[in-house]
């Protein structure tokens, strides 16, 4: 059986489409997943050689809008390019992820897509409590879970940043299969499910 550690960002908006497709091709495989939420701007981009987005080039930002705009048409899921909370804390709801890890009970599939779209359909603020504990019900998983086990879910926030370094993760949403295969962005889940099939 495979197995996929899922390396992401509650603000990414290549995270956010990716929709629930890993997850459809991991049941397909009977591949487990390790959901491992990280810190992209202070604890990925300046130790692999990326850029925060404020930081690109011009030229880079339009394009990358370009490309947003026709993913979000692509896979029907609507996106805006602009909203309010886009460069928000991605610490308390990545706490609030790991929380739900421990506590069971929910769909944590469904919550990478909740916070994500929280942000990117929703032009909600996903460091606010209540935003997250909204979030968390809508997954199948305690509202409470909301503030709870801060201090746990940073260190454990702090460890799979570090862990995604070591293991050549530069970007999100990352997929590596057995600790080898890796998988970078949203458009190299068809890729991904190929290989599981024994195709590449």
């Amino acid at each position: 059986m495979a197995h996929i550690d899922y390396y992401f960002s509650t603000v990414s908006p290549y995270t956010y489409l990716a929709g629930t497709r890993m997850e459809e091709v991991a049941a397909r495989h009977g591949a487990t997943i390790a959901y491992k939420p990280i810190d992209l701007t202070g604890g990925i981009f300046p130790r692999t050689g990326g850029l925060a987005v404020k930081d690109r080039h011009p030229a880079r930002l339009d394009y990358r809008l370009q490309e947003l705009h026709r993913q979000s048409k692509k896979y029907g899921l609507p996106l805006d390019l602009d909203p309010p909370f886009r460069a928000v804390n991605a610490a308390p709801s990545s706490y609030a992820f790991i929380a739900a890890i421990g506590a069971g009970g929910g769909d944590l599939g469904q919550l990478v897509h909740e916070f994500t779209g929280a942000v990117w359909r929703d032009r909600r603020d996903i460091a606010e409590d209540d935003v997250i504990a909204d979030c968390l019900a809508a997954a199948g998983f305690d509202r409470g879970l909301a503030g709870m086990a801060m201090l746990a879910g940073a260190d454990q926030y702090v460890r799979n940043s570090e862990e995604a370094v070591t293991a050549g993760v530069f970007g999100a949403p990352f997929y590596i299969v057995d600790g080898t295969e890796k998988f970078w962005g949203q458009d190299r889940i068809e890729d991904l499910d190929l290989f599981l099939s024994g195709k590449l």
